[in-house]
């Protein structure tokens, strides 16, 4: 059996598996966007909390995927749990480094102006400091949904879901007739998942930045 005609028997479940890997990509990014972007927020103005942040989640990257889930395993099981922590916390980095570069970057005279016409702190961060923030916080979560794309095939390890199990059945049956095809098949889906994933990104910043901002 070539590789189009397993694609054709077995698309059923590699769409299956695709969607599982995309939902799973998507939701852990939420999360992550929401915890990095809020710790930017409350380290930004300080130094040593910012480098502190920064620190601590650059750290997390150094854990092995392997580790980190084989780690998580014996305290929330197999499956969806240990996929989904190890995840959102290997996609902090990028989003809290880009949120704490973004709201310093910020024109300090524009904070200022808007101090002048009688706006809150909490109205400033919202209305002109996180707007002028989000293209460099875009890219921070791009990049992040870039790395977990990759990282989430390791989830297969704990009997998460996604694509990484094809390609973990394909290695562990090497020498078989498919096995080539599922580890092809599992790798070129996630390809093709972060292509889709990054046009969407790029769509959503022509959407949401101003032709100012982007100028």
């Amino acid at each position: 059996m070539n590789f189009w005609e397993y694609l054709e028997s077995r698309h059923q479940q590699l769409l299956t598996d695709a969607y599982q890997h995309a939902s799973v990509v998507f939701q852990c990014m939420v999360v992550a966007t929401a915890l990095g972007v809020l710790i930017g927020i409350v380290t930004y103005r300080s130094e040593w909390a910012g480098s502190l942040a920064t620190t601590l989640t650059s750290a997390l990257l150094t854990v092995p995927a392997l580790a980190m889930i084989g780690l998580l395993i014996p305290i929330v099981g197999l499956g969806v749990p240990p996929t989904v922590i190890a995840l959102t916390l290997y996609g902090l980095l990028p989003v809290v480094r880009n949120a704490i570069v973004g709201l310093r970057g910020v024109d300090p005279a524009l904070v200022d102006a808007a101090t002048g016409i009688g706006m809150s702190r909490l109205s400033r961060l919202v209305r002109v400091e996180l707007p002028l923030a989000w293209p460099p916080i875009l890219t921070g979560i791009r990049v992040s949904t870039q790395m977990l794309m990759g990282i989430a095939a390791i989830a297969a390890f704990a009997s998460g879901p996604g694509l990484g199990n094809l390609i973990f059945r394909g290695i562990a049956s090497l020498g078989s007739r498919n096995a080539l095809n599922q580890v092809l098949a599992g790798t070129l889906g996630i390809v093709v998942l972060a292509l889709l994933f990054d046009a969407a990104y790029v769509l959503l910043g022509r959407l949401t930045i101003s032709r100012g901002i982007r100028a």
